[in-house]
């Protein structure tokens, strides 16, 4: 079991390496409705990371031996898929004074109500291309260990917590501390705006370049 922690940890390092979600959720903690929205957000998040897997889990691609081709192929498809966004979103940097593009959405997240944060929590943790990527290729390593039901259990939910410290810490911390969370997560916000696109760029290089190479091994072996 602990093989597989070790082999799914850069997966879940690269999910909790979400701007987006975490300038979002703070943006819920700074609305009237901070309290209900965060945390129905939050929840949202672990149900679609826990769902994806878990879906992964019982499809089951790895093979009787272990990894199998088809594993392999997946990992290369979305190697290459990271390293194309990775492209993109380089370029969609911005220069200059150029102000930083974001999610339309974020300027009605006063209007949200805990369903609809509920709901988005879930489709940035489970269909978000980047989270759903690495997922499934956690999943898919967890699978390829050979562990128990039980142990894929375990290891599952130390991944979705791993993979959901970043907003953890803040929703927690934020309605526990909210005077010293305050100009914390103020400052968090304005420096994720301004460099999602190069965060971003270089996450997706670096988790595309290392998902690329495990499928190349298992394709070759």
């Amino acid at each position: 079991m602990g093989v597989a922690i070790g082999e799914i940890l850069g997966f879940a390092v690269g999910v909790a390496i979400s701007p987006v979600p975490i300038i979002a959720a703070i943006l819920m903690l700074f609305s009237d409705k901070a309290s209900s929205n965060s945390v129905a957000f939050l929840v949202g998040w672990l149900v679609g990371l826990a769902a994806v897997a878990a879906t992964v889990l019982a499809i089951g691609l790895e093979g009787s031996d272990g990894d199998s081709d088809a594993s392999g192929w997946l990992k290369l498809a979305i190697g290459a898929l990271f390293l194309f966004l990775a492209v993109e979103q380089w370029r969609a940097r911005p220069r200059g004074d150029d102000e930083p593009d974001l999610p339309a959405w974020m300027a009605s997240i006063d209007e949200f109500t805990a369903g609809k944060s509920f709901g988005l929590g879930v489709l940035l943790s489970g269909v978000n291309p980047k989270n759903l990527g690495l997922t499934i290729a956690a999943a898919n390593t967890i699978g390829a260990v050979g562990l128990t039901t039980g142990e894929e259990v375990v290891v599952t939910g130390v991944y979705v917590l791993i993979a959901s410290c970043t907003l953890i810490v803040p929703v927690v911390g934020y309605l526990a501390v909210k005077e010293r969370m305050t100009p914390v997560l103020d400052e968090m916000k304005t420096w994720l705006t301004a460099n999602n696109a190069t965060v971003m760029a270089v996450l997706f290089s670096v988790l595309g370049a290392k998902v690329l190479g495990d499928g190349i091994s298992i394709v070759t072996a």
